[in-house]
């Protein structure tokens, strides 16, 4: 099996390599390897998604990034196979010994003992509660999870002990939870973000190919927006010349589907990002390549991406600045709640007593 040509799209997937791990000899899986008939030397995947059982020891992460509004967060999966051609996630594939590209949505890794061990966390008598985020990665609602339900699984923990929970996914699958999601909102114990790139499906089918469509998405919004579960919309990544002209009509849909909280990201290029997205605009923006990555310096100090916090997520200079005033004017205009949200209900949580029962911190 030869390494696909870095000019070929390959149907239903967004990177259109499969760059060796720059961890090669750090492998998680030895037999990802070694001894499959599958792979060549360089780790071509299969065409079809190939899921891994992880044996995690613990499940919840704890985060100090001054650039995200939670602490703790929760991924039931590595990989992603909506196959989203810019997700800042992708590196996180080489520590696996696996490519950022093409093995970032083929194979998936799953932890089967997500529920046992967010329940066993909530039993520690130390355990503190405080609000964690389910999406901080990889999707919690990837198209695997219609077979696995390790995010539904959670989700009935998180309503189990009243624990305060917040979402982010670009999948439609979310309406499935619509129950767990509307009785946690009731009791101030969820939030839902959605993410829109853009409205224009034949852009979606290349840049995040196996993702919901902007329709579904938004159908979605509505409906846990009209269960009663607060829901905003992340419009991210703005791409410079590719998705930036829909800033405002992203903002106009997604209010229209009961969006009340927006906010928004400019591409972040870490790592192996950069040249999968180069390779990306090769094969459908050439003629737009050059302008878009000297707009990208220019909105991070002469380089593609600027790494640091309170950098990475909007960047500077003047693009950078006039995205943010056109964000701003038009939230405005349309009515979105400004500031922090009120923080949701750490009070509720139901501590473990001897007798194996539960009751209120």
């Amino acid at each position: 099996m030869r390494e696909p040509s870095p000019k070929t799209p390959i149907a239903g997937r967004g990177a259109v390599s499969n760059a060796p791990s720059r961890f090669l000899l750090r492998q998680f899986d030895e037999t990802l390897r070694q001894d499959d008939p599958e792979r060549d030397p360089v780790g071509t995947p299969p065409k079809e998604t190939r899921l891994h059982r992880e044996e995690a020891r613990s499940i919840v992460s704890r985060n100090q990034s001054p650039d995200v509004p939670f602490e703790q967060s929760i991924n039931p999966y590595r990989g992603c196979e909506h196959g989203c051609i810019y997700c800042f996630a992708r590196p996180s594939h080489t520590r696996l010994g696996l490519s950022a590209g093409l093995d970032f949505e083929t194979e998936i890794f799953w932890k089967p003992d997500a529920a046992r061990l967010l329940e066993a966390e909530f039993r520690r008598p130390s355990y503190r509660p405080r609000t964690i985020h389910l999406g901080a990665n990889t999707d919690p609602y990837q198209p695997v999870e219609k077979r696995l339900g390790l995010t539904r699984a959670l989700l009935e923990q998180f309503w189990a002990y009243r624990h305060p929970v917040t979402v982010l996914t670009k999948s439609a699958l979310i309406e499935r939870d619509v129950d767990l999601l509307a009785e946690l909102a009731r009791h101030r114990l969820t939030r839902v973000a959605f993410s829109l790139t853009t409205l224009d499906d034949g852009l979606k089918r290349t840049l995040e190919p196996r993702a919901a469509s902007a329709k579904a998405r938004l159908k979605a919004m509505r409906v846990l927006a009209d269960a009663g579960v607060p829901v905003s919309v992340m419009v991210a990544p703005v791409i410079p010349r590719v998705t930036d002209q829909e800033l405002e009509e992203l903002l106009r849909t997604a209010r229209r589907a009961g969006a009340t909280r927006a906010g928004w990201i400019l591409l972040r290029l870490p790592l192996e990002v950069e040249p999968l997205v180069r390779e990306w605009l090769e094969v459908h923006r050439p003629e737009s390549a050059k302008a878009i990555f000297a707009i990208l310096a220019q909105s991070h100090g002469g380089r593609p991406y600027d790494s640091r916090f309170h950098q990475r997520q909007q960047g500077s200079g003047a693009y950078a600045a006039m995205l943010r005033q056109r964000f701003e004017v038009t939230a405005r205009r349309l009515g979105f709640e400004k500031g922090e949200p009120d923080p949701l209900d750490v009070t509720a949580f139901l501590r473990p007593v001897p007798n194996g029962q539960l009751s209120l911190l």
